[in-house]
């Protein structure tokens, strides 16, 4: 049996108001946090082999600093269906993945990246990681689930939550 595990992770802090939506850059204090999360994650028995992005800039921003502190990354491919913000949308993000991924992120937005992470959890995760996801997925939220499920298959309740850190420290 294939353990896959997949890392949803909630855009930086970006700025506000000007530019056109996708256009949005992080803020100061958003690319500290995204380099953050990216030290999180180095700490995680975990080497992402996937990364799909959203096309908004923040989103982008956001994986080039984490990335920065990972070992080594694939180049992040842009999917627009992520910037749809929709549960359905993420969902086919993920059955879409080749069967060869075994760790696949995700960097996209709220409210469709909490409504994902909250369906996918089975209830047997980390006690204390489902208590934080239960508190909100705010900017910089990572959540990190494991599975045995084929990409093609992932539906609510198929992965068990086994870190969450909002934001990462």
């Amino acid at each position: 049996m294939t353990t896959r595990c997949l890392v949803l992770v909630r855009h930086a802090k970006a700025a506000q108001g000007g530019a056109a939506d996708t256009a949005r850059p992080l803020t100061a204090g958003g690319t500290t946090d995204a380099a953050g999360i990216g030290a999180w994650l180095s700490r995680l028995p975990l080497v992402p082999d996937r990364v799909v992005v959203s096309p908004a800039r923040r989103a982008g921003e956001t994986w080039e600093r984490a990335a920065a502190c990972l070992p080594a990354t694939p180049a992040p491919i842009t999917d627009e269906r992520i910037y749809l913000n929709t549960v359905d949308a993420l969902r086919s993000v993920i059955h879409d993945t080749p069967d060869d991924v075994q760790t696949l992120v995700l960097v996209g937005h709220n409210p469709a990246i909490a409504q994902l992470a909250n369906s996918l959890a089975d209830k047997h995760g980390d006690a204390a990681a489902m208590v934080e996801l239960a508190r909100g997925y705010p900017a910089s939220g990572v959540a990190v689930f494991v599975t045995s499920t084929p990409w093609r298959q992932v539906q609510a309740g198929t992965a068990a939550l086994t870190h969450f850190a909002a934001p990462p420290d």
